[in-house]
């Protein structure tokens, strides 16, 4: 009995994107069946974009929206767009309209109800209303400082306080990211566009501190606190979307602090930059739980962003086709893990 591969739709082919798809084409089981592109991209192959070889497979054109995203077209739509629920928001639900699941990259998407309730409750509804799943995910939020954390509690009888740090390198992303933590402007440029909220740094604290308390039943008072520091460079610094002249900024020094009767409980310190090691600077994933017992882990280098981004969109794509229709989270579907096998077997019914 022949069985039908799992149909992919990638929304967005850029660094992120992209990624996915050079990952998918290695995949057994699986298919792109179309990619949403826009301007000059539009009729051009996805595997000259993608720079892989086609082989004896369909090739695979460009489209517009409503060209490549019609009903049931696929089994999911990876769309990697945007950072913010907000901008991803008419975008999802055009895919759920068209009774297609969709695995969002976006940050907040991650934990959308930290910030945007009502469109939470909107896309929902949307979603139970078409019979198809929504999940945001990636690397952080998604796993590093949230996930990860949330199943170290799991070894714990109390928990007093948490703490997660991130030491990366900005590197592997695209231009957007290198826009929102302020990669190659002045320090002035720097203070300026946080002093006017223009500068976003990492986006998904409030997302990765939410689902952090609300997995382990902490109720937190008041809003979220958030700091940003500017990493200026001594060096000049390149990476495939950005670049620092010395004495401009290289990165951003975030902070994130979660509170629960007044007392913080939960502190976010993710220091990201392009190129770390030209200062000697050594990446590294941490996270220090006191309770009973204490936790310490560390994870030296760090777990890359780029390609963690990537795979968890990837990894998760059977658990979204097989869960429950509405809007999930890292916390409601099955742990994420590797695909070394033939995707197909991964589907339920």
């Amino acid at each position: 009995m022949s069985r039908e591969n799992v149909k992919v739709i990638i929304w967005g082919l850029g660094a992120m994107g992209g990624g996915m798809a050079k990952m998918l084409l290695k995949k057994k089981g699986v298919e792109i069946v179309g990619v949403v592109g826009r301007g000059k991209k539009i009729g051009m192959s996805m595997f000259d974009l993608l720079g892989v070889e086609r082989g004896d497979r369909e090739d695979v054109l460009m489209g517009s929206m409503e060209d490549v995203i019609t009903e049931k077209a696929a089994d999911v739509v990876l769309l990697c767009t945007d950072s913010f629920t907000k901008n991803s928001f008419e975008k999802i639900q055009y895919c759920l309209e068209r009774k297609i699941n969709v695995v969002s990259s976006a940050e907040e998407m991650a934990y959308p109800m930290a910030q945007e309730p009502e469109l939470t409750k909107e896309m929902d509804r949307i979603a139970k209303e078409n019979g198809v799943t929504v999940l945001g995910t990636g690397i952080n939020p998604g796993l590093i400082m949230d996930l990860l954390v949330v199943t170290l509690t799991g070894a714990c009888e109390e928990v007093d306080s948490i703490t997660a740090r991130r030491v990366n390198s900005l590197s592997p992303f695209g231009p957007a990211v290198m826009e929102e933590q302020g990669i190659g402007i002045t320090v002035d440029e720097f203070n300026k566009g946080v002093e006017e909220g223009t500068l976003a740094g990492h986006v998904g604290f409030p997302e990765s501190v939410r689902m952090i308390s609300d997995a382990i039943g902490w109720e937190l008072s008041g809003d979220i606190k958030q700091s940003m520091e500017p990493i200026v460079s001594n060096v000049y610094r390149k990476s495939p979307y950005g670049e620092a002249k010395a004495g401009n900024v290289a990165g951003c020094a975030m902070k994130g602090f979660g509170y629960v009767d007044g007392e913080m409980k939960i502190e976010m310190d993710h220091p990201q930059q392009i190129e770390p090691e030209l200062e000697g600077t050594n990446t590294g994933d941490y996270i220090i739980i006191k309770g009973t017992p204490d936790i310490n882990m560390s994870i030296t280098p760090e777990v890359p962003g780029g390609i963690g981004t990537i795979a968890m969109c990837v990894n998760m794509i059977p658990h979204v086709i097989n869960s429950r229709p509405g809007v999930k989270t890292m916390l409601d579907l099955p742990v994420p893990r590797a695909i070394m096998g033939d995707m197909r077997d991964l589907i339920e019914g």
